[in-house]
């Protein structure tokens, strides 16, 4: 990473650039498809769990997880992000609107309960 990369901050549209330079460099826009970045996707989501499988629950923070650990667990999490962004710009979805849309839903769908609301 160069220390500009370093110094910006790290938005969806960024994400978007960087994985479509990158499959474009590579020539596989041509296995990006919805499906195979669907299942590339939960692939990884996978990878993810396996890393949770035996631990219990797990404090916020990961206080007791080595460092190694931690980082595995941030590169899987990276690799669902960017599935994830790739995903929806192939889809022609907006993922930042779609995000806080739903985030609208859910605050009708699950509104606050004041302390008498039953």
């Amino acid at each position: 990473m160069t220390g500009k990369e370093e110094m910006t901050s790290v938005t969806l549209d960024l994400l978007k650039k960087k994985m479509d330079d990158f499959a474009k460099e590579r020539d596989w826009e041509k296995f990006h498809s919805p499906r195979n970045l669907l299942l590339a996707l939960v692939g990884e989501v996978g990878e993810l769990s396996e890393i949770f499988q035996w631990k219990g629950e797990v404090p916020k923070g990961l206080p007791d997880w080595k460092e190694n650990e931690k980082l595995h667990v941030g590169e899987e999490l990276s690799d669902v992000l960017l599935y994830l962004v790739r995903l929806s710009d192939i889809c022609g979805i907006d993922l930042g609107q779609a995000a806080l849309r739903k985030v609208q839903l859910n605050a009708i769908k699950y509104p606050i309960k004041k302390p008498n609301d039953k």
